[in-house]
């Protein structure tokens, strides 16, 4: 498990429309969608098309969560050798639990976790399963998740919280003049990341995820078509890859990643 703890493992999706947001991923990422089996949850696990590897998690909206305002809503899980430590680190730095910690019987113990400045993030500790860890895909396939971005109150003081709990490293950080510095950060000798300090018209410290994609522009296309609003309009980063920003029809927000436009 040592050599887990820190990396991204799982992403879901909390939606009020599960079929609907089943069918627009399903054109713009080429997920397919099918019901996990769990009994007593409706969950669905969403997997590259003509692959069983899930690649992210749905689920409805719960009533309370809805009548705490929050919206369609996409949350990444970093693997962590102990949750309830873990929580409590946020918790003693400032964060506060959202969930749990609690038992998924057969998957692991899970806490949906706030850090000091209020993005919100899960942990888990996975139960590994006899055969080990399942080989993973090449980390740039069309339809995984190739990028994560902490848009923080304070891109330094985040980077310190989050280093101290996950051992992320620093890498490259790249000058956005006026905006400031975006920090990328590694786990071992991986690049999985960056953050920064949020601009202002971001309205509250928040995580986002970005899917694979294999051409950026194609990709924009099908979102439109789909239903889904472009945010922020294809741009060159370092990479070089091409990017775009985007909300979901049910409001969610994410991202797309690709190497060419």
């Amino acid at each position: 498990m040592h050599s887990m703890h820190g990396k991204f493992i799982w992403y879901e999706l909390m939606t009020s429309d599960t079929a609907g947001a089943a069918k627009f991923y399903g054109e713009v990422a080429g997920w397919t969608a099918k019901d996990s089996g769990m009994p007593d949850m409706n969950y669905t696990i969403l997997s590259i098309a003509g692959s069983e590897m899930g690649v992210a998690g749905m689920l409805p909206l719960t009533d309370e969560v809805k009548a705490r305002g929050i919206p369609s809503n996409w949350t990444g899980y970093v693997a962590v050798d102990n949750v309830d430590r873990v929580a409590d680190h946020f918790v003693s730095d400032g964060g506060k639990v959202v969930h749990g910690p609690i038992d998924i019987h057969g998957v692991g113990r899970f806490a949906v976790l706030a850090d000091p400045q209020g993005a919100v993030l899960a942990v888990m500790t996975p139960i590994i399963p006899a055969g080990g860890v399942p080989p993973e895909p090449a980390p740039d396939t069309p339809g995984t998740f190739g990028w994560r971005e902490l848009m923080a109150r304070n891109g330094t003081e985040a980077f310190d919280f989050y280093s101290g709990i996950f051992g992320w490293q620093k890498d490259t950080a790249v000058d956005m003049g006026p905006m400031g510095v975006y920090q990328l950060f590694r786990k071992d000798d991986q690049v999985i990341g960056g953050m920064m300090t949020k601009p202002a018209e971001v309205p509250l410290p928040c995580w986002g995820y970005y899917v694979n994609v294999d051409a950026i522009d194609t990709a924009v296309a099908r979102v439109t078509k789909a239903g889904g609003t472009v945010i922020q309009e294809p741009m060159e980063v370092p990479g070089p890859a091409w990017i775009i920003q985007a909300i979901d029809p049910q409001g969610a927000y994410f991202a797309l990643v690709a190497p060419k436009r």
